[in-house]
């Protein structure tokens, strides 16, 4: 697990190795083992190593293919190399090092730029092709490594974070208004785009090449390799076949990605998903090292109550013999990483993330890789009080209003009217609606079955939601030098989900559309509540493993008791953050409307844990950016 970066000049200057230094130089803490570049004239890579597999000088990169033609700058873990390597030396290939790095430029090599399609794994890269005088750069299926690239005044960069990219002493900075209204209306970024204008994402499931030979014109073109496609199957349903299958392929999935020549943990949060990881993985390695994060929750009630998993993940940790580690939280914790949570994620996300920064900072104490269940939710439909919301056997243009209402989480329209109103003219064309279905797949809007509604939510989430908690993840692992794997997204397992009936993931389905639709959804709130409805099939087939009381527990999503916090102990931070007329995000939102938004939860007239915990992350990103 690396950091990458490096500058292609369109205007056939030579690159700077003093200005390509300082762009690997700010991606230290990703590579805290090693650092590389090469420079050809108008291109330069630039590399930062956390050595994972093959510690030795041979994995050493920016890496040549054996020919010499290509030269590429990797960060990630392809699973599947051994396969892939074999394949190889079968055609003659000979391999200098044991890293999945040299694998992955050999199979560029033999079988072109699609062979990123075999690829199993987690990665993003920057290849130059000599004789082509092309970069490519590539990103993994489903967004697990981040990959940024920016064009400004005749000079592509790019990297893993932002940060490269402004490392270069003449990059202008501005902000993107339309960006900032897409993110405090989703409190996400559904878009490639990013708040700093002309930085962008290579989107997941994509490879982008630009020709140097095209000159000042040249621009990078994208290539789609890959998506999600959840649909139902044509053939008969065995539930017992299903449930079978998946076992062995969660098993498969996790002893792939145990492959590793230094120290491996797994998070252990108490629910299904990381229980199972844990499960499978201490079969393996005896004394299993496992990592939970825990919140005080002395000054908490009612639902907060919920938000420690301390318990569980100790019961769990006692039957699968793992040696546990845990961190607790208090409010103040959240104060004091601010900043530092700030620079490195780089522009705020979905959710509170700074309990994901307590978690490996502890993980990176004792570890170099930890494994995670993101994507579990997510494949096997986690959150079914979302998907219920938007369900019925309407056409698709209900179907979107409704599950876009949901998932405006931080402003409605005329929220955002007010506190936008000093950018009016800038963000009036900005339509979060036409984003919003941007998202779905043309090809899908025809459809009228609920199944296929509850598919089409799937792919949504996991384009936008899942992406966004990667996106977190990669950041505030790679910021304590960890990696992090998630088993959930292998490919076979992915596949399988995709195709899983959502009749064996989720309970009540049929009786919430008929609620739905015969009493206009008078009955429907039970449904939107935190239930154990979903991941039927997961849990069934981890049920061996796992206690009876994990499995058969209500989804808990990984929280923090926020809502109280902000208005108790936190609630001299909130005010001095937001309450001040002085602070930065008052240079584009309009004081009185963000006030009386933040009074509303501060009063306890309204939950607006997730607005406040944004304006507190624009805050500070302000601070530090502008």
């Amino acid at each position: 697990m690396c950091g990458i970066t490096g500058i292609l000049n369109l205007n056939g200057n030579s690159v700077s190795s003093h200005i390509l230094k300082r762009m690997s130089d700010a991606l230290n803490h990703r590579g805290p083992d090693g650092a590389g570049q090469w420079i050809e004239h108008e291109i330069g890579l630039g590399h930062r190593r956390l050595s994972v597999i093959d510690l030795s000088d041979k994995g050493k990169q920016p890496m040549h293919s054996a020919s010499g033609r290509y030269v590429i700058s990797y960060n990630g873990e392809v699973y599947n190399f051994c396969e892939l390597k074999k394949d190889l030396q079968d055609s003659g290939y000979k391999f200098k090092s044991a890293t999945d790095t040299e694998v992955v430029v050999t199979a560029i090599e033999k079988w072109g730029i699609n062979a990123i399609s075999r690829f199993n794994g987690m990665f993003a890269f920057a290849l130059w092709d000599k004789k082509e005088r092309c970069l490519t750069l590539g990103r993994d299926r489903y967004g697990i490594k981040p990959l940024y690239v920016a064009s400004q005044s005749g000079i592509i960069s790019f990297g893993s974070e932002q940060k490269a990219i402004l490392a270069q002493p003449d990059f202008k900075k501005s902000l993107d208004y339309e960006t900032l209204y897409e993110y405090l209306t989703f409190q996400n970024i559904f878009t490639n785009r990013t708040l700093l204008k002309g930085i962008s994402l290579i989107p997941a499931g994509h490879f982008a090449k630009i020709y140097l030979g095209d000159g000042l014109n040249a621009e990078l073109k994208l290539t789609k390799y890959w998506d999600y496609e959840f649909k139902e199957p044509s053939g008969k349903i065995d539930n017992r076949e299903y449930k079978e299958e998946l076992r062995r392929l969660v098993f498969q999935a996790v002893n792939r990605q145990l492959f590793s020549d230094v120290a491996l943990g797994s998070y252990l949060s108490g629910g299904m998903d990381s229980g199972s990881i844990s499960a499978i993985a201490s079969q393996s390695i005896p004394n299993l090292s496992t990592f939970t994060c825990g919140f005080d929750l002395s000054s908490a009630s009612g639902l907060e109550l919920a938000y420690d998993e301390r318990s569980q993940a100790e019961a769990m940790s006692a039957k699968f013999k793992t040696e546990h580690y845990e961190i607790v939280l208090k409010a103040g914790d959240m104060e004091r990483c601010l900043p530092q949570l700030t620079y490195h994620l780089e522009e705020p996300r979905v959710g509170q993330s700074y309990p994901n920064f307590y978690a490996a900072k502890l993980a990176s104490n004792f570890v170099k890789v930890v494994m995670s269940g993101a994507g579990g939710d997510e494949l096997f439909g986690g959150y079914p009080w979302r998907y219920y919301r938007a369900v019925s056997n309407s056409n698709f243009d209900q179907y979107i209003e409704r599950y876009y209402n949901f998932w405006q989480r931080l402003t409605n329209k005329n929220e955002r009217q007010t506190i936008f109103l000093p950018l009016k003219n800038e963000i009036k064309n900005v339509d979060p609606m036409a984003i919003f279905r941007s998202v779905f797949p043309e090809q899908n809007k025809s459809i009228s079955r609920p199944e296929d509604y509850i598919n089409l939510s799937f792919y949504f989430e996991a384009k936008t939601f899942l992406h966004g908690l990667f996106i977190i993840e990669d950041k505030l692992s790679m910021a304590h030098g960890l990696e992090t794997r998630v088993p959930f997204m292998d490919n076979d397992l992915v596949d399988f989900a995709m195709e899983c009936p959502v009749s064996l993931k989720l309970n009540n389905l049929a009786e919430v559309i008929r609620i739905d639709e015969n009493e206009a959804g008078r009955k429907k709130d039970k449904y939107f509540q935190k239930t154990s409805d979903g991941k039927k099939i997961l849990r069934s087939a981890m049920s061996d493993l796992m206690p009876i009381e994990i499995t058969n527990a209500p989804k808990q999503g990984f929280s923090s008791p926020d809502p109280i916090w902000f208005k108790g102990e936190s609630i001299d931070f909130v005010r001095r953050k937001l309450i001040d007329g002085n602070a930065g995000i008052y240079s584009f939102l309009d004081y009185n409307a963000v006030k009386n938004l933040v009074d509303e939860h501060l009063c306890g007239k309204k939950n607006r844990r997730l607005l406040i915990w944004s304006l507190l992350s624009l805050e500070e990103y302000f601070e530090q950016i502008f």
